[in-house]
């Protein structure tokens, strides 16, 4: 029994330092090779075939320099003021999202987080799924610099039903590259990124107007694209 419980034992230890090199080796992979496809838009287009609907995803990777500054802005602005700063995990939003009865998650969760929930995990709540989450938010900010981390979360976003990334979505609501998108345009869609699939870039709700407006708002306040400054390029340490 004894040598039964120190090969379990020892297995999941092997198991674990090959997770932990798994994990890295693919992480610092990306950091030079973009991603084909994200663990959510895999999620969709495989729940669309099981429901037998019509699905279409648009994606179209795209390099930080062919996207508007003004979406790069927008998104920050809007999802994560302090990432040009933090190290993956924004705890004064935290504490605010645990003192939140309302239970604020999304204002708690920063660019860093969804990159990593996106990209390589799944929705959900579990203690395993967001112990995940923060190890590959670690990883993240380890090997990638903040543009790198903008870059892919500007390219894997969901923007409406099977739009993902800043082309798709200029291109299916603007009809124009995501190179020319304005403020006001680039407001809108950082406006739909709590809820794509209830909030909609085409159809705009009043809420989603007023979201804008704010958005546009604090773009401004923060000033502009300016604000991302030098940060963006820090080297890893």
């Amino acid at each position: 029994m004894a040598r039964l419980l120190r090969r379990a034992l020892w297995t999941l230890v092997w198991c674990a330092l090959a997770g932990v090199l798994l994990s890295a080796s693919l992480v610092l992979a990306l950091r030079r090779y973009d991603p084909p496809t994200s663990a959510f838009m895999l999620r969709a287009r495989v729940a669309a075939m099981f429901e037998a609907q019509a699905y279409q995803m648009r994606y179209e990777w795209r390099d930080i320099a062919q996207i508007s500054p003004q979406l790069a802005i927008a998104v920050v602005a809007s999802e994560d003021q302090q990432f040009p700063w933090h190290n993956g995990f924004d705890f004064r939003q935290i504490r605010k999202a645990m003192q939140d009865q309302r239970g604020a998650s999304r204002g708690a969760s920063t660019i860093s987080q969804q990159v990593a929930k996106n990209l390589f995990l799944w929705s959900g709540r579990s203690w395993l799924r967001k112990g995940l989450e923060a190890w590959c938010t670690l990883l993240i900010e380890w090997f990638w610099p903040k543009q790198r981390i903008l870059e892919v979360y500007l390219n894997i976003a969901q923007f409406g039903r099977g739009t993902y990334g800043a082309e798709a979505a200029a291109q299916r609501f603007f009809s124009k590259s995501a190179k020319e998108l304005n403020l006001s345009e680039s407001a809108l869609l950082a406006a739909v990124l709590p809820n794509p699939l209830r909030l909609r870039a085409d159809k705009p709700s009043q809420y989603v107007q007023r979201r804008r407006g704010e958005i546009g708002a604090q773009m401004r306040a923060l000033g502009g694209p300016r604000y991302l400054g030098q940060s963006l390029t820090r080297a890893v340490p």
